[in-house]
């Protein structure tokens, strides 16, 4: 997923009842290869409304805050007991989407207001609030949504990791912890990554310990997309962009958002296969790499994807790897008649082309593999530090030999 809202077919494949829906991404094989850097790239794009919209869901998982459990009135241990349990059962009234926009402008610089739209605490979709500022510099989109995470889960740190540079170009970015606990990430970067536009856009996600999260963003226009750019900047300062994520007032809004109850889920049966346990992808790309290779940036120790920028002192070269089970209902998707079988039945195809994200030169190599079991390692080089920028050698660092090498080694599976 680029800045621009696309489905991630890696992830939808993680369920069994998504994978068909999928389906239409797996006849594009380059398109499903690359698709697979949305890890990446979903560090920085948990943020506005898809932010926002998972939220929601979430509070299933961590039911009410804390913050509610408050002592009942009386003198008596009864009647204390019955008042802290009325709390803890009886969230209190929904916040409404005029009190959240009556928030935001009050958090805002002095100005004209225009353009107010929002979602309540109660809405289905999650809370939400949009105006549109101007403080005598040009107008400025400004948005907050609202919702919950799992606190310490790995929604909770992506969501207030920086992202790395190969998939998100950005100026500036810095991750902080508040007196409080809860941390912030500010990020100022472009609307559009190839920056074929100007449209700035610095944003503000901020998780705290019970997990609420606030995600505030700011553009140099009138709108995020579409709309001309009106000012050098956004309005907000990185500080002050900071502070509006933090007002107490979003975190009060978000403990009134209901809890929806969830159903149990079904149990596996007895035959069902069990999860494959997958290696953390970048340290085991980083071991798996020739000798003689510098590592200029590398992703997080997450499974399922990662990637290295590695230079053998001609250029920068991308390296990414996806790393997933329960492929085996798509191989005929994947693997044409020109794919190789292995004696022990692993499969492997060959892809070689341009780069598919306007980078000017761009290649991109890749060995796609699949297991008898259903688990598929796809490695992708490009000769470039980055799929939208211009080529900085002419091949990636890896030759097609070592790339296959490193798809089939067994260190990808614990």
């Amino acid at each position: 997923m680029p800045l621009e809202q696309h489905s991630d077919p890696f992830e939808e494949q993680l369920s069994a009842g998504m994978r068909h829906a999928a389906g239409a991404f797996e006849t594009d094989r380059a398109a499903l290869v690359t698709a697979g850097a949305a890890r990446g790239r979903r560090r920085l794009l948990l943020r506005r409304r898809a932010a926002v919209a998972g939220g929601a869901a979430g509070l299933a998982l961590v039911g009410v805050g804390g913050a509610l459990l408050v002592p009942g009135a009386g003198s008596g241990a009864d009647k204390s007991s019955v008042a802290a349990e009325k709390h803890r059962t009886k969230a209190p009234a929904p916040v409404s989407g005029d009190a959240l926009i009556r928030t935001l402008e009050k958090l805002l610089p002095s100005g004209t207001f225009s353009g107010a739209k929002a979602r309540g605490s109660a809405d289905k979709d999650g809370p939400f609030v949009h105006v549109v500022l101007d403080d005598g510099k040009g107008a400025a989109a400004v948005e907050v949504g609202l919702g919950r995470v799992e606190p310490g889960s790995d929604q909770a740190r992506q969501a207030t990791e920086c992202p790395g540079k190969a998939y998100a170009h950005y100026d500036s970015c810095r991750t902080d912890r508040l007196q409080d606990g809860s941390v912030v990430m500010v990020l100022q970067g472009y609307e559009y990554p190839d920056r074929r536009v100007d449209t700035k856009w610095w944003s503000a996600e901020l998780v705290s310990p019970q997990g609420h999260h606030v995600s505030v963003g700011e553009w140099n226009a009138a709108a995020e997309k579409d709309s001309p750019v009106t000012r050098s900047r956004p309005p907000l300062s990185p500080a002050r962009l900071k502070h509006v994520a933090a007002a107490a007032a979003w975190r009060e809004a978000i403990d009134t958002m209901p809890v929806h109850d969830r159903k149990p889920t079904a149990r596996p049966s007895a035959s069902a296969s069990p999860t494959p346990s997958f290696a953390p992808v970048a340290p085991t790309l980083r071991s798996l790499l020739p000798k003689g290779l510098t590592v200029a940036e590398s992703s997080g120790d997450d499974g399922g994807f990662g990637y290295v920028v590695a230079d053998d002192g001609k250029g920068k070269s991308l390296v990414q790897v996806n790393v997933q089970g329960g492929m085996s209902d798509v191989a005929g998707d994947l693997f044409g008649s020109g794919a190789e079988t292995l004696p022990d039945g692993t499969r492997v195809a060959v892809h070689q082309g341009p780069g598919e994200k306007g980078g000017a030169g761009v290649v991109m190599w890749t060995v796609d593999t699949l297991r008898t079991d259903g688990t598929r390692v796809v490695v992708s080089a490009f000769n470039s530090g980055a799929q939208d920028t211009a080529a900085t050698r002419t091949t990636p660092v890896l030759t097609i030999a070592q790339l296959r090498q490193i798809a089939l080694n067994p260190k990808w599976f614990l």
